[in-house]
């Protein structure tokens, strides 16, 4: 698996140059910085909030009201836990628990050792086999806590 790039004040300016001729380039600017390092480095936010002529706390308010952006570096797997009314009724509530616990993390947080993140999203669409997950993007249904846990311990 290849690392994530490191980020630099000049590879996000190459970033923000890339995108700054779009109408609205603020979203697709951050949108490509996380596909590059992986989240939004906070010290970016000024640079941007620069070249598009707005304030760092317009460039912040937006980073931070959209659950996708991170602020940090995400855990080498991504688990994302359905929260709706389906998953929930099928067990969701115990499995979140459950693989939680194991992790001995909250949500939206990443496990000590990095392997980890756990993140809530509200309806995946998968009502008919819940409760369901994404793992690493990839969906799964009828999920239970043993064979998530193990999934998200998979090392790629």
């Amino acid at each position: 698996m290849a690392e994530t790039p490191v980020w630099t004040p000049k590879r996000v300016e190459e970033i923000v140059a890339a995108h700054a001729h779009l109408e609205g380039p603020l979203l697709p600017i951050l949108h490509a910085m996380q596909a590059v390092f992986g989240f939004i480095p906070r010290d970016a936010v000024p640079i941007v909030a620069h070249v598009l002529n707005l304030t760092r706390a317009e460039v912040y308010g937006v980073v931070s009201f959209y659950h996708d952006f991170r602020e940090a570096p995400a855990g080498r797997r991504v688990v994302k836990l359905c929260r709706a009314e389906a998953c929930q009724a099928m067990g969701g509530v115990a499995l979140a628990d459950a693989v939680l616990t194991h992790f001995g993390i909250g949500w939206g947080e990443t496990s000590a050792d990095g392997a980890v993140t756990i993140d809530p999203v509200y309806c995946l669409g998968f009502c008919s086999v819940a409760p369901a997950a994404l793992v690493d993007g990839e969906p799964h249904g009828r999920v239970e806590a043993p064979h998530l846990i193990a999934m998200a311990e998979h090392k790629p």
